[in-house]
């Protein structure tokens, strides 16, 4: 099971939020049941510690023109992004939300599935400045916050599933919710204003939920949260050195089926471009503001353990146990094992020798796939 300790929180430093209005839509999508606690191991007292690599020895200090190495997407970038924490948001991924906007311009995406089958998106960013329209936001799940963690991310939702109402109610993260009340268990500690989302006219509720750069940085603002990556944060990936170019040895593939998720998902290589172009509901995914396919530089494919929580659909994810992945790059894949030290570090992914895994600089796209689903995926 899934660790949740929520009294034992009080020496962690991130603190959430939440922002936005009630709709009442929105409010009546999450399902409230009797007992939401789970069994728990050990929580482990200091997320700072839990999210470093272990072996730090401090920053990278920038270049003569102020830069330095991307944690999310290994690129060189200005200090001053790169220092300053990933906004992850949560994108709504049904057909009624397609096109999404903004989505183009974030630097690891992750996809996992929610009830019924379909799948939901987390989308970090870097930099999310200049972006108007982000979204359709949606919900959140309980292990979309625990992937956001692992890049000691700010995190953005559009309401919550119950089994994540005590974490986003806890100091564990700073959170920017579209609710300020949720029926059954009351207020949520982040809402930040009426002001900090709005609808669109163009699609029904709940599908046209957005925020903006604007109205992020309003919320971060009123709710007071750090902007400043922790100094002891040293990544999640591996990345590949200026000037080099990973391939792996296990094989080629030009195409790749993650799952037989009910939005149809898969990945063309594209040889000219280097980078894996997004389709799904059989046509291409494209980002509204720019009318661009999206595309991605690595592709990892991370089988977790997945139980449901209940008859009404809400799915266990276990972030923490480690599993069986498969990394893409450059045409190429390479089977790795993921592996999690403690409960909130970053997953590390090695290969049969015991040795971690480069993957190349870019965007990344990590679809969480059932593990006793593996025989869904195909690539060729």
């Amino acid at each position: 099971m899934k660790k949740r300790v929520f009294l034992l929180m009080m020496g962690l430093s991130l603190c959430l939020g939440a922002s936005g209005a009630v709709f009442a839509e929105e409010a009546a999508e999450e399902v409230y049941t009797e007992d939401t606690a789970q069994t728990e191991d050990t929580w482990h007292q200091t997320f700072r510690t839990d999210i470093s690599r272990g072996d730090n020895t401090g920053r990278e200090t920038p270049d003569e023109n102020n830069q330095v190495h991307s944690y999310l997407s290994g690129e060189l970038k200005d200090a001053s992004i790169v220092f300053t924490r990933p906004m992850g948001v949560m994108i709504n991924n049904i057909i009624n939300a397609m096109p999404q906007c903004g989505i183009s311009q974030a630097d690891v995406i992750y996809e996992a599935p929610v009830e019924g089958d379909i799948t939901r998106l987390l989308a970090l960013f870097d930099d999310y400045s200049g972006l108007s329209k982000i979204g359709p936001v949606r919900s959140c799940r309980d292990y979309f916050i625990d992937f956001a963690l692992e890049f000691d991310a700010m995190y953005t939702h559009y309401g919550q599933a119950v089994y994540a109402y005590d974490l986003l109610n806890s100091d564990m993260v700073d959170n920017i919710s579209g609710l300020q009340y949720q029926d059954a268990v009351g207020e949520l500690n982040g809402y930040a204003g009426e002001d900090i989302f709005y609808r669109t006219d163009d699609r029904p509720a709940p599908h046209n939920a957005y925020t903006s750069e604007d109205g992020l940085n309003t919320a971060i603002e009123r709710k007071g949260y750090s902007r400043e990556l922790d100094n002891e944060y040293m990544g999640h990936f591996k990345f590949a050195a200026d000037g080099e170019t990973v391939s792996y040895t296990d094989g080629t593939a030009s195409y790749i089926q993650p799952s037989l998720y009910s939005n149809h998902p898969h990945f063309e290589y594209d040889a000219a471009s280097g980078k894996y172009l997004r389709f799904q509901y059989d046509e291409q995914q494209i980002d509204e503001m720019n009318a661009e396919q999206l595309a991605v530089d690595n592709v990892i494919i991370q089988y977790c353990q997945i139980q449901p929580y209940d008859d009404n659909g809400y799915l266990n994810v276990n972030t923490n146990a480690g599993g069986q992945a498969i990394l893409f790059t450059q045409g190429t894949f390479q089977n790795a094992t993921w592996v999690k030290s403690t409960d909130w570090c970053p997953a590390r992914y090695y290969d049969a020798n015991g040795e971690e895994i480069s993957i190349n600089q870019g965007k990344t796209w990590v679809c969480i796939v059932q593990d006793t689903r593996s025989g869904d995926t195909m690539f060729e």
